[in-house]
């Protein structure tokens, strides 16, 4: 039985988690959910033994001096809570970490477990793949679900897909087999630019949170960033020409693709957003990290002033072919929101092939698939 001392009574809590690793791409995913712990000043009340889920020879522990002492920072998954206040007020139960090595049916029972203790409503799960998606359009971002009934009353995509899948897919269906209802937000990432940073693609993940749970979100400074990342990215594709040339090709391939798509529901989304933001952004960010057993936050992963939003674009080769899609797209830095699918042919679908144990690899199968069905 988990005991819960010290944590308050939670007000409409959503458990929100990502996990770094296979399936979060530029580190897009862990980014959005470290964003929130930061903006909201998260309070730690809980780490999972790391002995119990992770290879130390795969995510080592690392040691560190303070004031001449050393310690050590062992890999691990933490959770926390944030109060949000104002006119609605609704609490988010954070989780934050890496994806595990072994024993994932334990890993979710425990995680399920705190979500029973704390009354959880609705856990939404972060992810991030890579696929044929430009740089200078908004980025793609799917909602999906295994439950037929909420992808009906939340307007989601009820996923159908068949192969190998990550902790996000696995804790996704151990939601819904415990009866918790389970949402899959997956942001794509441009697979020609994947390293991290991105924090166009974190920024949208997030646009889309705050849609699905009716939250206004402060973004401090990351619609900031993701201008001067895009900005960074055009510079040096632009120094490139095969790079250009191919960047070319699937702003067309996507803008065809859109045609049909801008409607007037997408335009009252943005509205909506606009709406919800006119009278100011949050608080400004602090620094922050990921997910460490000793409660050390390691470096926080974006731009650096003297670096900010110059990541160097892959040269494109031959790619695995699959048939992507994604759900609503949400402009991150840009002004508008579109609902619009991904280009066919996205290299980070279910059925494209690639090395499963190579994070955010452009063969990543949890990611949204318009003939077989979404990951979950």
């Amino acid at each position: 039985m988990i005991e819960l001392e010290g944590v308050p009574e939670l007000v409409d809590p959503v458990m929100v988690a990502a996990f770094e690793g296979w399936n979060d791409a530029g580190d897009a995913a862990s980014a959005a959910v470290a964003h929130l712990d930061r903006e909201w000043k998260g309070e730690v009340f809980a780490a999972l033994d790391a002995e119990d889920y992770y290879d130390f020879q795969v995510n080592r522990p690392t040691v560190w001096l303070d004031g001449g002492v050393r310690k050590i920072t062992w890999p691990t998954t933490r959770l926390s809570v944030v109060r949000v206040g104002g006119d609605r007020p609704r609490d988010l139960v954070l989780v934050r970490g890496i994806e595990p090595s072994m024993r994932w049916r334990s890993f979710c029972n425990e995680l399920l477990g705190f979500a029973h203790e704390l009354g959880v409503e609705l856990v939404v799960i972060l992810g991030a793949l890579l696929g044929d998606t430009p740089h200078t359009r908004p980025v793609p971002v799917s909602g999906v679900t295994s439950d037929a009934d909420l992808a009906r009353t939340m307007d989601l995509e009820e996923t159908k897909y068949e192969g190998p899948t990550g902790i996000v897919g696995i804790l996704q269906e151990a939601c819904t087999h415990a009866g918790v209802p389970a949402v899959s937000l997956w942001a794509a990432v441009p697979h020609y630019v994947s390293q991290p940073p991105n924090p166009k693609a974190t920024l949208a993940l997030l646009n889309r949170l705050e849609d699905l749970i009716d939250l206004r979100i402060p973004l401090g400074d990351l619609a900031e960033d993701a201008r001067a990342w895009q900005l960074g990215v055009d510079q040096l594709a632009a120094e490139d020409s095969e790079v250009a040339e191919y960047v070319q090709t699937l702003e067309e391939a996507r803008d065809t693709a859109e045609l049909p798509e801008a409607s007037g529901e997408a335009i009252a989304r943005e509205f909506e957003r606009y709406l919800r933001r006119r009278d100011g952004g949050g608080p400004a960010a602090q620094p922050g990290g990921h997910a460490t057993e000793s409660g050390e936050p390691a470096s926080y992963l974006r731009d650096t002033p003297a670096g900010r939003g110059r990541p160097k674009p892959q040269r494109p080769g031959p790619e695995p072919e699959s048939d992507a899609g994604a759900g609503a797209e949400t402009g991150a830095g840009d002004t508008g929101t579109e609902g619009a699918p991904g280009s066919p042919g996205s290299p980070g679908s279910p059925d494209a092939t690639g090395s499963p144990g190579t994070q955010g690899s452009s063969g990543s199968p949890d990611s949204p698939d318009s003939s077989n069905g979404t990951e979950d």
